[in-house]
């Protein structure tokens, strides 16, 4: 996406486009990898000296509060923004760490009740061994015979 489209992106949610918020959802288009704050901040602090962590929390905040992204908690203690574009589930490789978006058919991802409950959101949280550490381990074993 370019400046204007990311412009309109933010504007037609009700948000005033500025040059951090553009810079921001930019990096979460372009970053698929369900960064952390930090991680933002780190990648684009030398990019954008005037940045703070503030001003990253705050603007994370907004995009949770207007529906742009997920806040993933797979790990506790560790919050993770996800772009909202259409239901998935997260698949967490406890090997190296990494976090997938893995396409999940679940009737629960359209539903707003349940039991009589308000669903506010449904999110999906795989743990296993991803196929390259699966690869790496095989390697290993194979040498090791």
């Amino acid at each position: 996406m370019d400046v204007k489209e990311l412009n309109d992106y933010l504007t037609k949610r009700g948000i005033r486009p500025s040059f951090h918020r553009i810079k921001i959802l930019e990096y979460l288009f372009m970053n698929k990898t369900h960064p952390t704050a930090d991680d933002i901040y780190k990648d684009l602090v030398n990019e954008i000296p005037t940045l703070s962590r503030t001003t990253i929390y705050n603007t994370l905040s907004l995009f949770v509060e207007k529906g742009i992204v997920s806040q993933l908690i797979i790990d506790e203690g560790e919050t993770r923004y996800d772009l909202s574009e259409k239901p998935h589930a997260h698949f967490r490789c406890i090997k190296c760490g990494r976090i997938f978006d893995i396409d999940f058919d679940c009737a629960l991802f359209n539903k707003k009740f349940i039991d009589g409950n308000k669903i506010i959101e449904t999110q999906v949280n795989i743990i296993g061994i991803c196929k390259d550490c699966l690869k790496k381990e095989e390697k290993k074993t194979s040498l090791t015979k």
